[in-house]
């Protein structure tokens, strides 16, 4: 009995070394790799950039004073529409006590001339019916009591002009009107009825009124890397995205490329314009943040693969090609000549055909359900 125990141990135990040996054996083996097989394909690739801005109007007017002042009242408040010559705002003068004791001053002095004048042509007038003097004696003397005539008003305008700043000949050009230059949209009205204000000299740009432009003729500014600069050229078509219009997508052309570049946050970047083409019927608002999609080069029904299938070895590149599928999978490595890329799909010039099957990624087992629910 005692025999027959020793043998049943002895193949208990051999087959539990036997069992261990071939699962460590199995396990040793390495595991069949399998890829997802690629098929290239014929298709458009555009190769593009994206330059990031804001959406101005083309020109913004500043309008300033022609004269300084206290700003007496505000006729109009930014978002309104505005014509050319339309008031938008009034300058009442504070007179300056230098100039206005001299402006009265020298009313005074004219109108004493004057009345001397109107007196001594008063004389000459009498005498000249009586026969007394010449007619030239008597012309002389009326062209002198008009030129102070004349003066006695010039020298009230004067008054008037440094008093108030507009005179009762000329209203309808006064300095203390300020108008609109261009037809357009007031973007900004930054003074309120009392502010003082300044006329722009020598030494001072002058008080800006308000700030109108023609939103009908909007550009897109935005700045680009020196990396694709030079791929650019004025005419481009641009697609633009509006950060507040989401949903809409704009036409643009490509007008101006900085010859000069300027350096932010390590980068060399250079100023780029482009005129956009809007809707008449949709609203767009000086300031937006807005995308600029360039198209630096297109190429149209081309051979494709994924750039991620090709395998990059210095100036060289290379796909591998499926020989085989079964037992298991074998790829050929091939070189290939690759062209323009997307990012994400690249063509391929030549070295594979249509009728090639390319190496993808591997295929990631999935883990039993019972261990997932576990982990």
């Amino acid at each position: 009995m005692k025999k027959y125990i020793r043998i049943f141990m002895i193949v208990v135990v051999a087959a539990i070394f036997i069992s261990t040996f071939a699962f460590l054996y199995v396990k040793s083996q390495p595991k069949e790799i399998k890829y997802e097989v690629v098929a290239p394909k014929v298709a458009d690739i555009e190769k593009s950039t994206v330059a990031t801005g804001k959406v101005e109007p083309r020109d913004e007017i500043l309008i300033k004073p022609q004269i300084s002042g206290i700003i007496a009242e505000v006729y109009k408040q930014a978002g309104q529409l505005v014509k050319r010559g339309e008031v938008i705002a009034k300058v009442k003068v504070i007179p300056e006590l230098g100039q206005l004791n001299s402006a009265e001053s020298r009313v005074r002095v004219a109108e004493i001339n004057y009345k001397q004048a109107m007196q001594e042509y008063q004389r000459q007038k009498t005498l000249f019916k009586d026969k007394l003097i010449s007619k030239e004696d008597f012309e002389k003397s009326e062209v002198t009591m008009k030129t102070a005539k004349e003066e006695v008003a010039t020298s009230k305008d004067n008054l008037d002009i440094v008093k108030d700043g507009i005179t009762k000949h000329s209203a309808s050009y006064s300095n203390t009107m300020i108008r609109s230059t261009i037809d357009g949209l007031i973007l900004d009205v930054p003074v309120k009825r009392g502010n003082s204000v300044i006329m722009s000299n020598t030494f001072n740009d002058g008080t800006t009124i308000a700030t109108v432009a023609n939103m009908n003729d909007l550009i897109f500014k935005g700045k680009i890397d020196e990396t694709e600069v030079g791929r650019l050229i004025e005419g481009m078509p641009i697609k633009l995205t509006i950060g507040a219009l989401q949903n809409l997508k704009f036409d643009a052309r490509l007008e101006y490329i900085s010859p000069k570049g300027v350096t932010e946050n390590g980068a060399n970047l250079f100023e780029i314009k482009a005129a956009i083409k809007a809707d008449p019927g949709v609203k767009i608002r000086s300031g937006y943040s807005a995308n600029a999609e360039i198209v630096l080069e297109r190429v149209g029904k081309v051979l494709t693969v994924p750039e991620s299938t090709v395998e990059y070895s210095g100036d060289t590149t290379f796909v591998y090609v499926l020989k085989s599928e079964k037992p298991k999978q074998v790829f050929e490595r091939k070189r290939v000549a690759v062209g323009v890329s997307d990012g994400i799909k690249i063509q391929v010039r030549s070295g594979i055909t249509v009728k090639d099957k390319i190496r993808g990624a591997v295929i990631e087992e999935k883990k039993p359900e019972a261990e997932n629910k576990n982990n």
